[in-house]
């Protein structure tokens, strides 16, 4: 699920909302950015409707491929929300309704003298042996079966799940990052940022072009867990500008 020396993840966004451009997703940059903060490194992210074929063949490829797989969306008390009945089906058990999850929301409902009714009763469904993921915003908890963490697309309460999440699982090792500013276009500097990633394979090199009243201005960003290697290929992306007749200037180190 790794490649040995990286934790990985991947993300499934489900929910027709999402796709037809009525909702726009405010939590890839959230997770990414905690993820890396721990260790993992997100790999994927995918988005799919609210089809169970889609899904249940969505979550059975990601959880096999990455060492981890968080889903956000569907989860909720209407029709279209099918997340637990898929991740269910995905791993061959019966959709249950978890006696914790039924008694908190039991307990919930009665403080805010609300109806508990069936569609409500509906987000108390896990997958049989399911771990509950804690929801202090809303009460109605998110699950856990084996690699995969089921939580809800609402930005606020993804949030407070996910730090409920994140001490629980095993990091690697963490990924640092450098920037490198150059005032340069991109295609004055792709052919020796090329030749320098291929002498290092294993520091990430992105370049991001813009374009200020002075000109083309471009910020080469450089990622690895290797801190040695990093300055190294950071010295070398420098020596690249100063060849091309600019002086490098160093961003903000991470």
């Amino acid at each position: 699920m790794s490649d040995g020396k990286s934790v990985t993840a991947a993300l499934l966004i489900i929910g027709n909302e999402i796709l037809s451009g009525r909702t726009h997703d405010k939590n890839i940059a959230h997770i990414a950015g905690k993820l890396t903060e721990a260790g993992i490194r997100l790999r994927e992210v995918r988005v799919v409707p609210d089809i169970e074929e889609e899904v249940v063949h969505a979550v059975n490829r990601l959880r096999a491929k990455y060492t981890y797989l968080f889903t956000t969306g569907g989860i909720g008390p209407t029709h279209d929300d099918i997340t637990a009945e898929c991740i269910a089906k995905a791993f061959g058990r019966a959709l249950i309704r978890h006696p914790e999850a039924d008694r908190r929301l039991v307990e919930h409902y009665q403080r805010t003298g609300m109806d508990y009714n069936e569609m409500r009763q509906r987000m108390a469904n896990t997958p049989e042996g399911a771990a509950l993921v804690d929801n202090p915003v809303s009460t109605a908890p998110g699950f856990q079966v084996d690699n995969v963490y089921v939580m809800a697309g609402v930005p606020r309460i993804m949030q407070a799940m996910l730090d409920n999440i994140l001490p629980t699982l095993v990091g690697g090792p963490k990924m640092l990052s450098r920037t490198v500013i150059a005032e340069l276009g991109e295609g004055v500097i792709a052919g020796g940022l090329r030749d320098i990633q291929n002498l290092y394979p294993g520091i990430d090199i992105g370049s991001y072009p813009a374009y200020t009243n002075e000109g083309f201005r471009t910020s080469l960003v450089l990622r690895g867990t290797d801190a040695e290697e990093l300055e190294t290929a950071c010295d070398a992306v420098r020596q690249l500008v100063r060849s091309l007749g600019a002086e490098p200037e160093d961003g903000a180190a991470t």
